[in-house]
């Protein structure tokens, strides 16, 4: 015990003369962890605060390695002052785990929380696209819908023209795009606009009519939803209004009670 206390007051003072930098060892360190990252973090990043150039997705996950670094060290001195055994080292990585992935699971949940918004944007995002392809092949026309698209569909748009332009002429990149944002109808309106990439100009007209009825099926399914979201909501208004005045009325008749019974 004594001599761990000298460790960690020496620890400190060489921290506090900058004869060691903490930082600089976890910033060291940290490269190595690197693999840990999820596959979907930069695009989970992109839906929570902006598009990806915005961000700095390594400072970010720099830092959530660092604070599961710096919980697992305090707590691995918290145990040695008690008493530290396997178990106890069981329960310092599993907390350092949950430390790690906390972050990611709160961005994991936010993305589920607004597939709802996504999928009312979905559809008008289409029709949008449905006006460039009348005028420019599929490829072109979904490079030049990213600027004016919604920007939660940005990240998944350049990885679909991306994976295309590189020669990817399968049903994959679109596919991950449905896969990326799987609302309702996106993988159905994600093969017919495949479908439509690979149809001659003969044909082309044809399929566009089939693409823009299931489009505006869409839009009206997004309209009949977003009405009944709000018809929704305002139930749930009334009826917190209607048991609030119920509680208020019944509270001023107990106290009526109370009074008569004191007089």
């Amino acid at each position: 015990m004594e001599f761990l206390l000298i460790a960690v007051i020496v620890l400190f003072v060489l921290q506090y003369t900058k004869r060691i930098d903490s930082k600089k060892f976890i910033s060291d360190i940290e490269p190595y962890f690197s693999f840990l990252m999820e596959d979907d973090y930069k695009f989970l990043l992109s839906v929570r605060y902006g598009s990806e150039e915005e961000l700095d997705v390594n400072l970010l996950f720099n830092k959530r390695v660092s604070t599961a670094l710096l919980t697992m060290v305090c707590l691995i001195f918290l145990f040695l002052i008690t008493k530290f055994s396997f178990i106890s080292l069981l329960i310092v990585l599993i907390i350092g785990f949950f430390v790690f992935k906390f972050p990611y699971m709160r961005l994991n949940m936010y993305y589920k929380a607004n597939l709802n918004r996504i999928n009312q944007m979905l559809p008008y995002y289409l029709k949008g696209l449905e006006i460039l392809i009348q005028h420019y092949t599929v490829p072109v026309a979904l490079r030049k819908s990213i600027d004016s698209a919604p920007e939660v569909f940005r990240p998944g748009l350049k990885k679909l023209c991306q994976k295309i332009e590189e020669g990817d002429s399968s049903v994959q990149p679109y596919m991950d795009f449905a896969h990326d944002y799987p609302v309702r109808d996106s993988m159905r309106m994600m093969r017919l606009l495949y479908r439509l990439g690979l149809g001659s100009q003969e044909n082309k007209q044809e399929q566009l009519i089939m693409f823009a009825k299931n489009v505006s099926t869409l839009q009206n399914k997004a309209r009949e939803q977003r009405y009944a979201n709000r018809l929704e909501k305002m139930e749930r208004k009334t009826m917190m209004m209607l048991v609030s005045t119920g509680l208020c009325i019944l509270a001023l008749l107990f106290i009526s009670m109370l009074s008569v019974i004191n007089i």
